[in-house]
């Protein structure tokens, strides 16, 4: 039960170790470490994942839980045992009578206590924690898909085409302009879920090279948002219910929340989610790519 761990990550398995001894405050030799996932290096950062790494501590506190052997204590009060044999006829023999009565009213107090401490994680429990109704995102209107005439969108399709087909991922690229200056852009096919990556990482790089390609060396820089199988409204709505019961949580117990490490976007996705509810506020701490969101209850904000 004393055993506990903290999962971290970094550039290599010796980053993520370093920096999670120091988060614990502990060094090498108190620690078991176990390499979860080794970094992989991908093309050009597609791919790519951070070395991960479990760290166990607190082993040393199992060794003291099992010495409530304070029994050899409870074994002492029969060596008075000994003169109570001599003393038999005496009236002595009501004396273990008198100790053994004050023995049967603490083993009635233990359990009582025991039963009050259970009452109160179970009350807490039973207790309705509703989430805040917030509105969920809609998946967006974008029209026609664009025509050849699109220079823009035209350039947008070459890049994508060329680039899976390097990466070996049969997809179709269609490229939509919802709005003057935005295109967005879904990929459809069969198992792209080595395009989205572990959190979307990999459609997150594959959306800034497509950025950088279309925009490099033009005036007039447009907006590129790179989809797979609706991933991006998905991840929305699981970010929106997150933020909801979060809040709940925040409010009901007056405590703040840290959630996991999130990239810009998703930030923003809470931030803007909670930014009317009514005492709670939120704000960032950390640096990328661990930069986490701190939802907070705030008594004096008002909805």
């Amino acid at each position: 039960m004393a055993m506990k761990y903290l999962d971290m990550t970094g550039k290599t398995e010796e980053e993520a170790v370093s920096r999670a001894l120091a988060q614990l405050g502990l060094d090498r030799d108190e620690v078991s470490v176990e390499i979860l996932e080794r970094a992989k290096s991908g093309f050009f950062g597609i791919g790519a994942s951070p070395a991960k790494v479990r760290v166990t501590y607190g082993l040393e506190e199992e060794e003291p839980a099992p010495a409530p052997a304070p029994k050899p204590a409870e074994k002492r009060p029969e060596a008075p045992k000994a003169p109570k044999a001599e003393a038999k006829p005496a009236g002595k023999a009501e004396k273990p009578e008198a100790e053994k009565a004050p023995e049967a009213p603490k083993a009635d107090k233990a359990p009582r206590k025991k039963k009050k401490n259970k009452d109160k994680p179970q009350r807490k429990e039973t207790e309705g924690e509703e989430e805040l109704n917030l509105p969920l995102p809609e998946p967006e209107d974008l029209g026609e898909p664009c025509g050849a005439d699109d220079e823009k969108a035209a350039q947008v399709r070459a890049f994508l085409e060329g680039l899976l087909q390097h990466m070996d991922a049969a997809a179709q690229v269609t490229v939509y302009q919802p709005e003057k200056g935005r295109y967005k852009v879904i990929l459809e096919g069969e198992k792209l879920g080595a395009l989205i990556g572990r959190r979307g990482e990999t459609l997150d790089a594959i959306q800034q090279l497509t950025n950088y390609s279309v925009n490099r060396g033009s005036d007039k820089r447009v907006r590129i948002h790179v989809d797979a199988e609706n991933y991006r409204l998905k991840r929305e709505q699981s970010l929106q219910h997150l933020a909801r019961k979060v809040a709940a949580k925040v409010i009901k117990y007056k405590r703040n929340v840290t959630l996991e490490p999130m990239n810009a976007y998703e930030r923003h996705v809470i931030h803007t989610a909670l930014q009317d509810v009514e005492n709670v506020t939120t704000y960032s701490m950390g640096t990328e790519p661990n930069r986490r969101v701190i939802v907070a209850y705030d008594r004096e904000k008002k909805g």
